[in-house]
């Protein structure tokens, strides 16, 4: 029997990640998608893959903006899909950091484990989106030679964030760059090292990413 659909939150977040039921992917399915676009979704369809909530229309609506990009061997087009709150399973997360070890060099293997240690220590538990984040959901192939290692930074005020990010300043880092956001209880997103330069006063504001847009805003303010 199909399990039943899930009640979505008030407030979605971006980088989340969605699950369809088989329905949904049906109706997914059932629209005029090209021959390249309609391969790489029947893979997803058929392994149940996860889509991730990207930024929303800014006037409400009765369907939830999700896309993916595809992976290396279906061109890594970004792929748009307005999907039902019916036709979501559950609302799931990308991978904890450790989890993409596997797709480092083992020469990383001490120093990556060091970093997280650091993070840790901050109290900040990072999860990674982006190529490695996809690849280790998914084990297809994403990562390439000038990937940068994208880590989803939750935080919980602008100390917390100083913490992480002094933490990540301080790495003793000689693989992937190190990119990605800071996430405030909000669900604004600011880019840690914007966020730095903005804490060391290089910059006056930072951008802040939100489900409904973006906007240059003060570090105050994105951290509320």
């Amino acid at each position: 029997m199909q399990p039943s659909a899930c009640a979505l939150p008030a407030v979605l977040r971006r980088q989340q990640l969605v699950r369809l039921s088989a329905d949904g992917w049906a109706r997914a399915l059932d629209a005029p998608w090209d021959a390249g676009a309609r391969a790489c979704l029947d893979l997803w369809a058929a392994r149940g893959l996860p889509l991730v909530v990207t930024r929303q229309p800014p006037a409400p609506g009765d369907r939830v903006a999700t896309g993916l990009p595809a992976p290396a061997r279906h061109g890594r087009r970004r792929l748009a899909l307005a999907v039902a709150p019916r036709d979501v399973l559950f609302l799931d997360e990308f991978p904890p950091a450790a989890t993409v070890a596997r797709l480092l060099p083992r020469t990383l293997g001490a120093p990556w484990r060091a970093l997280l240690a650091a993070l840790a220590a901050a109290g900040c538990a990072p999860r990674v989106y982006g190529g490695y984040g996809w690849q280790a959901l998914t084990r297809l192939a994403y990562v390439h030679a000038d990937s940068d290692l994208d880590l989803l930074l939750p935080v919980d005020d602008a100390a917390h964030a100083d913490a992480a990010v002094r933490a990540l300043a301080a790495a003793d880092w000689d693989g992937p760059r190190l990119d990605g956001e800071l996430l405030f209880p909000d669900g604004a997103g600011i880019a840690w090292r914007e966020w730095r330069d903005h804490r060391q006063g290089r910059v006056a504001q930072v951008l802040v990413k939100r489900l409904h847009g973006v906007a240059l805003e003060t570090a105050a303010a994105g951290a509320a």
